[in-house]
């Protein structure tokens, strides 16, 4: 499969999962879902990525609150298990991660139209959102968020 086609199967995947309600920690459709277990269950589902056998719940447990208290980055290193970062700009398909309160601790997948398909606590399931929207692209002092993106091809 070409990396355009499993670009697009990575996305359909995803929005799949759209109206699922956000739970911590959770991976079931329709169920709950967390932003970390949203871009792992894409990616496993699509064959981009494979869970490990000995680990099934792999990359479970995290706390939820870690990015309110600690500045190890958790969900980087999830993340980047994924993918690569990249700097250049954001295309269908990648993941992008937010800086949120002392590390990088939310994330999403870029679809078409500069959207982001994301868990997201605001709306409480997983939704589409505008990719500059203002709590997402700019922190409360109006200057920009720090984000970080991933290509999940740059690897393979």
């Amino acid at each position: 499969m070409s990396e355009a086609a499993e670009r697009a199967a990575f996305i359909a995947e995803a929005k799949t999962w759209l109206g699922t309600p956000f739970r911590d920690q959770s991976d079931v459709k329709g169920g709950g879902v967390d932003c970390a277990m949203l871009l792992v269950r894409a990616a496993a589902d699509t064959g981009l990525i494979s869970i490990p056998s000995d680990d099934p719940r792999w990359p479970r447990p995290y706390s939820p609150q870690w990015h309110l208290h600690r500045t190890e980055e958790k969900f980087l290193s999830i993340v980047s298990k994924l993918g690569a970062e990249v700097q250049r700009v954001p295309r269908p398909g990648d993941v992008i991660v937010y800086r949120v309160a002392r590390c990088f601790s939310h994330g999403g997948i870029i679809i078409e139209g500069n959207h982001v398909l994301h868990a997201y606590y605001k709306t409480q399931d997983v939704t589409i959102s505008p990719l500059h929207e203002t709590e997402l692209a700019f922190l409360p002092n109006g200057k920009p968020r720090p984000f970080k993106l991933f290509d999940l091809w740059t690897r393979r």
